[in-house]
């Protein structure tokens, strides 16, 4: 069973990175971008049995920074 886990900036938490991406893809000619957050996906292989409450866990205490991060799980 595999898990993945999206992690992302809250809105409002200033995105250095997503903001150096959004720069450089103006300096490449992609005009249109106007905002770019850059985040992580995690992706677990879990043993069969596993439950998508023992993954919400790991995000809380390992996976996220709940404090400046939001995640999203997805069991596939």
């Amino acid at each position: 069973m595999k898990a993945r886990v999206y992690v992302m900036l809250k809105n409002g938490v200033l995105d250095p990175q997503g903001e150096a991406v959004r720069h450089a893809l103006g300096s490449l000619g992609f005009d249109g971008v106007e905002g770019v957050r850059q985040g992580k996906v995690i992706e677990l292989d879990l043993a069969a049995g596993t439950t998508e409450a023992t993954v919400t866990e790991m995000c809380e205490k390992l996976l996220a920074n709940t404090v400046i991060e939001s995640y999203r799980v997805e069991l596939v």
